[in-house]
């Protein structure tokens, strides 16, 4: 008996989820959405998405180029803005572009999607301008984009969707990627704490390995052999070539696995969006939902066994 009910009270749940899930904003042909990293990936297909939505797209872009090839795929609705997450005045310019086409009806949502992923390698590889590098984009110039926008935001008592990822609970490899996505994920948390009395929906999108995450392989393969160049030869001797050798295969083979359906991440963020009762974390991916997000709850002894299991190995052990 005891059982049924369980089995009744879970499908009533599910049940009610789902009609919440699937109850939309109203006006969305009114409300102003801004986009980061729109050149290309999750950004790109996302601005296109929303714009045959009817919303009105702000879209960010890194080049002019991306911005024209963006404008000629959309409707006139589509607004475009160069914008370098890394720049404080190209920040600042976009912020101000921003506050004149909204006006006083603010900013209902801020995609933060800009990200990058090189240089990635061995963290003894690295030096502090390597991480710099990618923190200045995934991490610091997302919480500099957020806070020059969020009075336009809390005016709206709209929504802030931060692109994170599975990489933000689980971390197996160097560089700035994954340290980033950690920060992403307690700057979000806090955040969304502090906005909930003012209206602000905060969401973090969680998408497992997808094709535009690592469609640049071949220059991740290049950055990784220019770093191997000018190691000392101490460090290249403790690693060995076969190291090298088993880390570029290990890239290739990601590369074959990657999931190519990225519209499985840009609904994620479009629902963030337009939803009533949008998700606090998105899971965007069956390697996500099924492998990285339950093995974060892992011990971390069963974690590094895993990891290590599949990790190149070095030609002189520790």
């Amino acid at each position: 008996m005891w059982l049924y009910l369980a089995a009744v009270l879970a499908g009533l749940y599910l049940l009610r989820r789902w009609y919440r899930e699937r109850q939309t904003v109203p006006r969305l042909s009114e409300k102003y959405v801004l986009i980061t990293g729109c050149d290309s990936g999750f950004g790109n297909l996302l601005a296109r998405q929303l714009d045959t939505r009817g919303l009105r797209v702000l879209a960010a872009c890194l080049s002019d180029r991306g911005a024209a090839q963006l404008r000629a795929a959309a409707s006139p609705r589509l607004q475009t803005v160069l914008l370098d997450v890394t720049s404080s005045r190209s920040i600042a310019a976009a912020a101000a572009w921003v506050r004149e086409r909204v006006g006083d009806r603010g900013l209902w949502g801020l995609v933060n999607n800009a990200g990058t992923a090189v240089p990635t390698a061995p963290n003894e590889w690295l030096t502090k301008d390597d991480f710099v590098k990618v923190l200045d984009v995934n991490l610091v110039g997302l919480i500099e984009v957020t806070l020059s926008l969020l009075p336009l935001v809390k005016r709206a008592r709209g929504r802030v969707v931060n692109v994170a990822s599975v990489m933000g609970r689980v971390s197996f490899f160097g560089g700035g990627y994954c340290i980033s996505k950690f920060g992403v994920e307690a700057f979000s948390d806090s955040l969304r704490l502090e906005m909930r009395n003012f209206g602000v929906k905060v969401s973090v999108i969680e998408p497992g390995y997808f094709k535009t995450m690592i469609t640049n392989a071949e220059n991740l393969e290049k950055n990784f052999l220019s770093i191997w160049e000018k190691l000392p030869e101490e460090t290249k001797a403790s690693y060995g070539e076969s190291y090298v050798k088993q880390f570029l295969v290990t890239v290739r083979k990601m590369q074959q696995k990657c999931n190519s359906n990225t519209t499985l991440v840009t609904d994620c963020m479009a629902h963030a969006l337009t939803s009533c009762f949008p998700r606090t974390r998105y899971s965007a991916g069956w390697d996500a939902k099924l492998f990285y997000i339950p093995l974060s709850y892992l011990p971390s002894a069963l974690t590094d066994v895993l990891f290590t299991w599949s990790y190149p190995k070095p030609a002189q052990k520790a």
